[in-house]
């Protein structure tokens, strides 16, 4: 199963200067229990951000450039080969950036999606590609109100496929 897993604004805002626009620890602690013990598939740009490997996962790097490897992480050209040398009977999260999350839908290449929609609408320089519910069915989602350490009221959604 590949699932894209994401954080986003109600105007589906991603991140602006290669950065998260918000601060949400509920949001990092889901993503960490989520993806822990998983391969996860990320653009050069998005490891960038992050800035190291993420400890218990096992890290798949897409890059155009044929020179960029990293210590303890896989290096592909493009998706489909990420994909390939990922295991297929296991979920493998695609964790950004827009370019990958773009690419994997049109491509037809997920199966599921799991979102952090943040009820808040934000400015940004990349956006995430519209959820078509022709296309996808939401099939679990978990409402929570900000606090002291989440500043905005987010949901947790998981969305799965319609098969055709």
């Amino acid at each position: 199963m590949i699932t894209i897993i994401a954080a986003i604004s109600k105007n589906n805002a991603l991140g602006k200067n290669n950065d998260l626009i918000w601060h949400l620890p509920a949001d990092l602690k889901r993503f960490k229990e989520l993806t822990t013990g998983h391969h996860i598939i990320m653009g050069r740009k998005t490891y960038e951000s992050i800035g190291k490997t993420l400890p218990n996962r096992i890290t798949i790097i897409v890059s155009t450039d044929k020179n960029f490897l990293k210590e303890d992480c896989f290096t592909t050209n493009n998706l489909e080969d990420a994909i390939k040398i990922s295991p297929s009977n296991e979920e493998v999260f695609i964790v950004g950036g827009a370019q990958i999350y773009n690419y994997a839908i049109e491509n037809n290449l997920v199966d599921s999606l799991d979102i952090t929609l943040v009820h808040h609408e934000f400015e940004a320089d990349v956006y995430f590609p519209k959820i078509d519910l022709d296309i996808w069915e939401e099939v679990k989602r978990t409402d929570f109100k900000a606090d002291e350490k989440n500043k905005f009221d987010y949901s947790f959604i998981k969305y799965m496929k319609i098969a055709s």
